[in-house]
């Protein structure tokens, strides 16, 4: 079972040296994209409620309400 994972694996990405490449490149991409996505996620949860994006409508509308 092993073996033949290995040999499919061989056959049809390490064999030739373009699709190698192709795809350790194609993988980095995927994972950078995962990580920074996860990372961003992560980082918004941990900072809820004290990001410009959270409270930006309280100034905003302030701001909207002084001109008036």
């Amino acid at each position: 079972m092993a073996g033949t994972i290995a040999s499919a694996i061989y056959q049809g990405l390490i064999r030739r040296n373009a699709v190698y490449l192709t795809s350790i490149f194609a993988g980095a991409f995927a994972f950078e994209l995962a990580f920074d996505t996860g990372s961003n996620k992560v980082w918004d949860a941990i900072n809820r409620g004290r990001q410009w994006k959270d409270i930006k409508h309280q100034y905003l509308v302030k701001e909207e309400e002084d001109d008036e």
